[in-house]
């Protein structure tokens, strides 16, 4: 309300903030940087004034904004003590009139705020000049929107200047793609609209975190040179209840005023949750908010200008499904766990600045650097230029150790000592030949590379292991169809589907525990250098109704996502037992779910290679064992005599001692030891040598086979399921 033109101030909570605001005037004079405005004075009294902070911050800033306008009045020429007099009682006896600098001060700190509108023409009686409109004084919650637009109009929209389509490495089928959807639309709209056509409202980045979404938005608005409005999706919610929707519609009408324009909505899924499961009422109405801000987007609302929404998540299934149908996000991108190959041309992208050595061999790190995002990559080629610089430090640490010592006291640490000779040979020693050792070299990004992990071993995903062939003795037989099964079709894709197969097979090793299954599937994955999702068959599993068909279909999204990609499930009888009457409704759900999933009904399986392990075949449901799914049987049956000598020449290949005849007639009389019965072996024999304090020798071997029994006792019952399944290699 208003009283003869001026603004109205209230009793209580007004009367305190007034002599609040007064006060810090009174202590901001003589600060040139001081701004008067709603925003400043609220951080402020948040900070020193313990009373009003616990006011609710609603109530607070609204009270703020009225002593404010009563301030502005009275700088624009009202008679301070009546305005005081015509607010609240009492004031003048507390606040006493202001000198005139206090006055000039308020003037300028006010011109430098932003700058209200110019006061109406004088239009009153007495002269006095009509005071700033305050429309939105009449209706309360207009006043924080007055506010948010002011503040909006005066954020840069101009596009991003730190980053382009030429830092992008690895991305050419994604540029392409976005390229296809956004850079006509926004150059030559009226292309579409001469004929009838819609351009895309809404394009959805989504993949692994780390792998570049955000960055390619952003490179993509400043090559269009378009207006980009970036949006963190968490900072839309607030407390307030319809406060979230209205930041929504704001930023899309400001889009639609600076139309072109593209808009950028991070971490989407933080808004935009199933409304079927949202927790609270705000997520349902912020996700029905969005929705009709995207239908409105239409070249015919928007005056032939388009607008673009842009969204980027790592979890596209938790999104609403109205979302995703035409019309609004009807185009996907998903931007995949890099291969080797684009790992490669990322390195090259990041490096492109920097200043190399020639050994720089970008092939090998590329190999060495599976499951590696774009995100690791960077931090990769940060922690190699550190490193670098720190051989540099070496270096100078070398040749100031070489000049003469400095007289110091005797008490004095070496260390500070050659700290000192430091400084002061950097200091004395003007940069000249030096300057050109700091270059990045290769032995550099493998000093860097132990200290990296990957994103995917963040995720609980492993990658590719350290085991290779030669870690795994024998298993000759079984070690060439997981090639021609697994490793060949990674490697020279070519080959196979110029004879029609393309679909990859499914490989299921079975056999005693302790011979190697697990060992061989890791050497499969480290030698076709796929990424590698190592899934243990229990871990699954899950109380709760629908969890554990979620972790099934889980694993095969970001599978899909690494692709090519090795999928190990250990102890698959865990997973996937036998369907009959004693099966619960649960267990067999998770069957289906996995029965499916390897059928890709819905989603390519290609690429995407499935190895199983089990000690128990009999016990799996047949179904999983039918062509197309796991289709190749492996027995994995207990070495021979022979292959018993060449795993434990393996085993002792790093030891200091040497694999003789005696070693091998050893081997060769453990009878029913399987691998992991000889690796027991070689750790007992280790014990032996411990307690003398010497080092392992045959003796200790001798001794430590009176310890060990064969693990694997009911060998028949292996013959027969071999003979049943008449399968695998021998």
């Amino acid at each position: 309300m208003r009283r003869g033109g001026r603004p109205t101030l209230r009793q209580g909570l007004d009367k305190e903030v007034y002599q609040v605001v007064r006060k810090i005037l009174d202590d901001q004079a003589e600060n040139p940087q001081f701004r008067l405005s709603v925003t400043a004075i609220y951080d402020s009294i948040k900070r020193s004034n313990s009373s009003l902070n616990r006011k609710p911050k609603r109530i607070l800033e609204d009270s703020i904004e009225r002593v404010v306008e009563v301030l502005k009045a009275d700088i624009l020429g009202e008679d301070e003590t009546d305005s005081i007099d015509g607010d609240f009682a009492g004031i003048e006896e507390q606040s006493a009139p202001e000198s005139n600098s206090m006055n000039k001060a308020l003037v300028g700190q006010w011109n430098t705020a932003s700058k209200p509108p110019k006061p109406e023409p004088n239009n009153t009686e007495n002269g006095t000049p009509a005071t700033i409109s305050t429309k939105k004084r009449h209706h309360g919650g207009d006043s924080h929107s007055s506010k948010r637009r002011k503040a909006e109009t005066t954020v840069d929209r101009s596009p991003p200047t730190h980053v382009n389509l030429s830092d992008l490495g690895g991305l050419d089928d994604v540029v392409q793609q976005l390229g296809e959807l956004v850079i006509l639309p926004m150059t030559r709209p009226q292309v579409y609209l001469s004929s009838n056509v819609q351009p895309p409202r809404g394009v959805l980045l989504h993949g692994p975190p780390g792998c570049g979404k955000t960055m390619i938005a952003n490179a993509f608005a400043a090559e269009l040179g378009v207006p980009f409005i970036s949006i963190s999706a968490p900072s839309i919610v607030s407390g307030m209840s319809g406060e979230s929707e209205k930041a929504l519609r704001e930023h899309f009408e400001e889009a639609k005023r600076l139309a072109p324009c593209l808009i950028f909505i991070d971490e989407i899924d933080a808004i935009t949750p199933k409304r079927e499961s949202a927790q609270r009422e705000m997520e349902k109405r912020i996700v029905a908010q969005l929705l009709t801000c995207m239908d409105d987007l239409s070249l015919e609302k928007t005056d032939g200008k388009p607008v673009i929404v842009l969204a980027a998540t790592n979890r596209p299934d938790s999104l609403d499904a109205a979302l995703r149908r035409g019309g609004r996000f009807d185009k996907e991108i998903n931007m995949t766990v890099p291969s080797e190959p684009v790992r490669e041309q990322i390195l090259r992208a990041l490096t492109r600045k920097m200043r190399l050595a020639d050994d720089l061999d970008f092939k090998t790190l590329a190999k060495r650097t599976p499951g590696f995002v774009g995100a690791d990559l960077n931090d990769l080629v940060s922690t190699a230029g550190s490193a670098a610089i720190k051989r540099y430090l070496e270096i100078l640490k070398s040749n100031s150790s070489e000049e003469m010592d400095i007289e110091e006291m005797d008490e004095i640490s070496p260390k500070v000592k050659e700290l000192r000779r430091l400084i002061n040979h950097a200091k004395e020693n003007p940069i000249g030949s030096e300057a050109e050792i700091v270059l990045v070299s290769n032995a550099d990004f493998f000093t860097a590379l132990p200290k990296i992990q990957p994103s995917s071993k963040r995720e609980g995903f492993a990658t590719i292991p350290d085991t290779t062939w030669a870690d795994i003795g024998a298993l000759g037989g079984i070690r060439e169809e997981l090639a021609t099964a697994i490793v060949d079709p990674i490697k020279n894709p070519d080959v196979y589907a110029s004879v029609g197969i393309t679909a990859p097979t499914g490989v299921l090793l079975w056999g005693p525990p302790g011979c190697g299954k697990t060992l061989l599937a890791k050497a499969v994955a480290n030698e076709s250098r796929a990424n590698f999702i190592s899934v243990k068959g229990p871990e699954l599993l899950n109380k709760y109704v629908g969890e554990s068909e979620r972790a099934v279909r889980q694993v095969f999204v970001r599978a899909r996502s690494s692709i090519p990609c090795v999928i190990f499930f250990d102890e698959l009888d865990a997973l996937v037992p036998r369907r009959d009457d004693t099966l619960s409704e649960a267990s067999a759900r998770v069957v289906n779910t996995l029965l499916t999933e390897l059928d890709g009904l819905g989603s390519s399986r290609q690429g995407i290679y499935v190895i199983a392990a089990t000690n128990r075949p009999d016990i799996i449901d047949p179904a999983m064992l039918r062509p197309g799914r796991l289709e190749t049987l492996l027995f994995v049956n207990l070495p021979s005599p022979l292959e018993r000598a060449e795993i434990l020449q393996t085993l002792v290949r790093k030891l200091p001692i040497e694999f003789n005849d005696d070693l091998q007639r050893l081997a060769e009389e453990c009878e029913g030891f399987s691998g992991a019965d000889l690796t027991s072996l070689l750790r007992r024999a280790g014990y032996s040598a411990i307690k003398r304090r010497d080092g392992i020798k045959f003796e200790d071997f001798v001794a430590a086979k009176a310890f060990i029994r064969p693990s694997v006792t009911d060998l028949k019952k292996y013959e027969k399921l071999r003979r049943d399944w008449s399968g695998g290699v021998v």
